[in-house]
């Protein structure tokens, strides 16, 4: 095996390994994103661990965070929570660096 073989072979593992880091880090942040939902939405307990499951679920749906996205818009909207667009992506967004942190401590 030449050094560029294994070079190659350290890079695909290294792809494969923070692919696998990216995918817990999103399904944890729509976990959080489901909990934190849920308190919104005024579930609690076995409701609010099955709503954060539901927005967990509802990642499969397309590539990319729209689909989770529309998944709590609509429900808040049902709901008349009020929430902004703005807000809701905001929390997403500091849910994820709350999901990365907490893998990261996990390693």
């Amino acid at each position: 095996m030449t050094t560029f073989d294994s070079r190659e072979q350290a890079m695909e593992a290294m792809f494969v390994h923070d692919e696998e880091l990216r995918f817990r880090a999103l399904a944890r942040r729509n976990r959080l994103l489901g909990l934190w939902a849920a308190e919104k939405l005024g579930k609690s307990d076995d409701d609010a661990q099955r709503y954060a499951k539901a927005v967990v679920m509802s990642d499969f749906e397309e590539e990319g965070d729209h689909d989770v996205f529309r998944k709590v818009r609509r429900d808040f909207d049902a709901a008349g929570v009020d929430q902004s667009d703005h807000q809701i992506r905001r929390t997403m967004d500091e849910l994820l660096a709350v999901a990365q942190q907490q893998i990261a401590s996990e390693s």
